[in-house]
């Protein structure tokens, strides 16, 4: 309870509720003035801010070498520790471990199941975005800017690179909402995959979407690449 009340209360301050939103979209490390220029504060009120969402392990810093002499700057980025508030307790990640182990212990067959309703999964994101923009006549931009929307909304945090032309699509994850569960049964990232592959597929008539890195090999981010017709 002692932990819940600290972080609603860092949160309660909208400056630093949206500090917090700004260092998640960066994908990197932010610095102090960075923070005082983006949101037009004094260093040492960012850097106050900076240190009561570290307090609360939303992120963690380092100090950095400035190559001028002098005091070490320091440097904050996005914790890996997951901070979850919930009112009554729940536990909904030993639930998913439960039903994810019981599949794969069927063996190819669960396995199959576990791609094909991630896959599900997908088409049914896209069908009710459709039912609720009534979305029709898509161009190429507006499907891939649909798949950001949904991707966004799954909490991925992603960052695309289009070529309309060649209806080639680079795009990268920076968050993985199954990172605790995918660590160790790699099974959760091809049903990542998959999920993805159908918001895709519902999109496009023919793909191939290749996945070229990932978090779980000490990359920053899960890469990707769609062809698509």
């Amino acid at each position: 309870m002692d932990q819940a009340l600290k972080i609603t209360n860092v949160l309660a301050d909208p400056t630093r509720y949206y500090i917090y939103q700004y260092v998640s979209k960066k994908h990197g490390d932010v610095t102090v003035q960075e923070i005082a220029d983006a949101f037009a504060v004094h260093p040492n009120v960012a850097r106050l801010h900076l240190t009561k969402l570290e307090d609360v392990h939303m992120l963690v810093s380092d100090t950095q070498k400035t190559g001028k002499g002098g005091r070490p700057s320091r440097i904050y980025r996005l914790s890996e520790t997951v901070v979850q508030l919930q009112f009554p307790f729940r536990d909904y990640q030993t639930l998913s471990q439960i039903a994810i182990e019981a599949l794969i212990s069927l063996g190819d067959i669960g396995k199959q199941a576990l791609f094909q309703v991630g896959q599900k999964f997908g088409h049914v994101a896209i069908q009710q975005y459709v039912l609720q923009t009534h979305a029709t006549e898509l161009s190429f931009e507006d499907k891939i800017n649909i798949a950001k929307e949904i991707f966004c909304t799954a909490g991925l945090s992603p960052e695309f690179e289009v070529n309309a032309d060649t209806k080639q699509v680079f795009y990268e994850v920076y968050n993985c909402p199954f990172k605790e569960l995918a660590t160790t049964t790699h099974a959760i990232c091809d049903m990542h995959g998959a999920f993805m592959k159908g918001v895709f597929q519902t999109l496009f008539t023919d793909i191939d979407l290749q996945r070229t890195d990932s978090i779980l090999h000490n990359c920053k981010s899960c890469n990707y690449q769609l062809l698509s017709q």
